[in-house]
């Protein structure tokens, strides 16, 4: 009797099992997104490379619908995880550090984890190799200098034009130009020697910034 009452309990458990799997296997479709697409992530993380180091890990998400075939796949909002990679510690002669990450897992609307190979794109302090710096080295640092010397003459023209509309502008102005000018002048001298002598600026990514990335290896997202 009681083995009776043990293949019967073991009969309804694998029907069980059998009944729960077959919706699932009867449909499972991907549908691909190809390689080469391109993606928009909101980072959720802040990283520093003050403070961040290698393996930590941050979160972000997809800013823009993804579709094949006019159908949406992967929705606005959808979760993608990664780490640090690597960071190349900052240098003398003004060279930033370097930040690698790493986009691990996008996690799809059935709570799927699917792996992603990704390398960002569209920054100016990008990398050869795809990682992200303030400064490059000096010569980098050295035009940041130089432009931000012109800005100190043309602030203080324009604070000569703002102080005054009447006509004694005539006369602020060139004196503001003058002032500034040789303001400029020991800015970009202290700025440039000290570009040689300091260490390059931590990277930051903000909570909230985004990240314009590409997708290198196509990914199949099950579809229901």
């Amino acid at each position: 009797m009681k083995n009776k009452i043990l293949a019967t309990v073991l009969t309804i458990l694998l029907a069980a099992q059998v009944t729960l799997a077959a919706p699932f296997n009867a449909n499972a479709k991907t549908k691909r997104i190809p390689a080469g697409t391109k993606f928009a992530l909101k980072m959720l993380t802040p990283i520093d490379t003050g403070y961040s180091s290698k393996g930590s890990e941050f979160t972000a998400m997809l800013v823009t619908d993804q579709k094949a075939d006019d159908d949406v796949i992967l929705p606005m909002g959808s979760i993608v995880r990664g780490s640090i990679k690597e960071i190349t510690p900052a240098r003398r002669m003004s060279k930033g550090p370097i930040l690698y990450l790493d986009f691990d897992h996008v996690v799809t609307p059935n709570g799927r984890q699917l792996p992603l190979s990704l390398t960002m794109v569209g920054r100016a302090d990008l990398t050869n190799d795809g990682g992200i710096t303030t400064t490059k080295g000096y010569f980098d640092a050295w035009k940041q200098t130089c432009k931000k010397s012109g800005q100190v003459t043309t602030k203080s023209i324009n604070w000569g034009k703002d102080v005054t509309d009447t006509g004694w502008q005539y006369v602020i102005v060139p004196v503001a130009a003058f002032g500034g000018a040789f303001g400029t002048a020991g800015y970009f001298v202290y700025d440039s020697v000290a570009d040689a002598i300091r260490l390059g600026k931590d990277v930051n990514i903000k909570s909230e910034e985004v990240l314009n990335v590409i997708l290198t290896e196509p990914i199949d997202v099950p579809v229901i």
